[in-house]
């Protein structure tokens, strides 16, 4: 019996692997894979807007005709509608797009909403004093949080224009617009032998992951995404043009390191730059009956980073391990696919690294291995082929302590997920459970930053995040709901054991989260003085209210 249900389980994962690889094969780059996206458009086009949004939008028009797009446009504004990752903001009809091509177009902009969002608090219009959700603001639109990034009969203001990469002359640092998605910059730097702590997707936006934190496979070497931005460019609330930097506005530079929307919108990050030439990585492809081998393989490389053991102390070249645990609804299997990155080329093209080698990764079984040495692109959009646009997405998270039998309680939500999908039926669910090291000792590398985890002890912690997409906008409720259940799971478990921590990575949150509240009360007084300070009135939390914000 027992081997019967062994090789069963081998066939569904030999099925599942030849889906992923042909998925890889066939879309070999981002950009190739976004031109032949044909993602369905459903958006509503037939609503009527209020007529202050209608007045707003004419008005717009008329200061800014060159870059506002319509739904009088056409083609041009269901294209627009059309390019987020998550197939539901898809479907969100704004009032308009601005387009911004420059620093002061953006600023008109933004003196316009900002008189608008004046008179509609006054009651000046027929708003009925209601000045919430004026705006949204999109840079790469891969947030599936609603009103991160679209909002419906508002004003959407793209910013896929400041798309420039320029390295300075001595290579130090390069200028990266606030528009580029990371694919931009790693092709653009890998030209010179340069990389950034950067994302670790290339379909995901620069501007949303900076403003969050930003995890990147060189953290372990560089700290977080927004400890290394030296200086930001951003138009404030009353349209003024400014920078922060370590000097210049240094408490706003420290509060723009994680404090995501709520100051400003950003159109240029400076970020410190560093040689860089290929690295090795890829994913390990195995059955879903290793996940107690994997568990075990994940929970003894992160303690590595405090048993300093001859042999087993964490390399800082090492990133990862992620391991992601996922159900496929449709073909009614489960498998693992464990991310392995080594930013450091290995001497010998044909060997792994002495760190991942030595790890018991290593001799796990698997049915396929992508680990090789390529460049930091190749090994982005390989992250990304995995889970690309057109989609119903939703995701969550939390953070545990590095605790083996933590680590199987939230394994078990993830399975206890699995019955309440197949209870509800989702068609065409994609249901995954990952688990990536965090360790505070990044939190202390690079520029200071409100995060919270500076002042944590050196003990590892893991953020583990549910990742989720299905097919049919009737069953958004049930998906959403599932995944919360998973998380409150894995909390509760974790609180009653102490094994649980404040701090949630705001980029995995999903939109009934409170990252902030895990940056600790310091932390947060500062980020809502910081806000007080720029934004006296609260354009950037009841204008643009999408995302996640401080409470004022």
């Amino acid at each position: 019996m027992l081997l019967s249900f062994s090789l069963t389980s081998i066939l569904a994962s030999i099925v599942l692997l030849v889906f992923i690889m042909r998925r890889l094969w066939v879309q070999a780059s981002q950009t190739r894979r976004d031109a032949e996206a044909e993602k369905p458009l459903h958006l509503d086009l037939t609503t009527s807007l209020s007529e202050p949004a209608r007045q707003l939008k004419e008005l717009l028009v008329k200061v800014l005709s060159a870059s506002v797009i319509s739904p009088e446009d056409g083609a041009a504004f269901k294209q627009s509608a059309n390019s987020y990752w998550a197939q539901q903001q898809c479907e969100v009809a704004p009032a308009c797009f601005v387009r911004p091509r420059n620093v002061q177009e953006l600023a008109q902009a933004i003196k316009i909403l900002k008189t608008e969002f004046d008179n509609r608090k006054s009651g000046s219009t027929d708003s009925d004093g209601k000045a919430d959700g004026l705006f949204a603001v999109r840079g790469g639109g891969h947030s599936p949080v609603d009103g991160a990034a679209s909002i419906k009969g508002g004003v959407v203001i793209d910013m896929s224009l400041f798309n420039q990469v320029v390295v300075s002359g001595d290579q130090t640092s390069v200028v990266i617009g606030a528009g580029c998605k990371w694919l931009h910059v790693s092709q653009a730097l890998e030209e010179k032998g340069l990389a950034v702590a950067g994302g670790r997707n290339s379909a995901v936006g620069v501007g949303g992951l900076t403003l969050g934190g930003g995890l990147s496979f060189f953290s372990p070497r560089f700290g977080f995404v927004c400890s290394n931005i030296i200086e930001y460019e951003l138009v404030l609330a009353d349209g003024n043009v400014t920078t922060a930097s370590e000097t210049t506005n240094p408490d706003l530079w420290r509060a723009l390191k994680g404090g995501s929307n709520n100051f400003g919108i950003v159109t240029r990050f400076t970020a410190r730059a560093f040689p860089s030439t290929n690295i090795w990585g890829g994913f390990l492809y195995m059955p879903s009956f290793q996940a107690s081998k994997v568990l075990s393989a994940f929970h003894d490389f992160t303690n590595r980073a405090i048993t300093n053991d001859e042999g087993k102390t964490h390399d800082e070249y090492a990133a990862g391990p992620i391991a992601c645990f996922t159900y496929l609804q449709q073909l009614g299997i489960q498998a693992i696919a464990v991310n392995l990155v080594h930013t450091k080329s290995p001497a010998d093209d044909k060997k792994w690294p002495a760190c991942w080698k030595s790890s018991q990764f290593s001799s796990l079984w698997r049915f396929w291995s992508t680990c090789k040495v390529r460049s930091l692109t190749s090994a982005t959009d390989e992250m990304n082929a995995l889970n690309p646009p057109g989609r119903r997405q939703t995701w969550a998270t939390t953070t545990i302590k590095n605790d083996r039998i933590t680590l199987e309680a939230a394994h078990k939500a993830y399975r206890d997920g699995i019955v309440s999908i197949r209870k509800a039926n989702i068609k065409g669910m994609s249901w995954t459970f990952v688990v990536q090291p965090l360790l505070p000792d990044w939190a202390r590398k690079g520029d200071s930053n409100p995060l919270g985890l500076d002042t944590s002890s050196d003990e590892p912690l893991v953020i583990v995040n549910f990742t989720v997409n299905w097919a049919l906008s009737k069953d958004d409720e049930n998906a959403e709901k599932i995944t919360r259940a998973a998380i409150h799971q894995i909390d509760a478990f974790a609180n009653d054991h102490g094994t649980g921590h404040r701090y949630k990575y705001l980029n995995y949150c999903g939109g009934a989260q409170r990252p902030f509240d895990g940056y600790g009360k310091d932390n947060l007084q500062f980020l809502k003085e910081v806000s007080r300070k720029y934004d006296s009135e609260g354009f950037f939390q009841g204008a643009c209210n999408g995302g996640f914000k401080l409470d004022r």
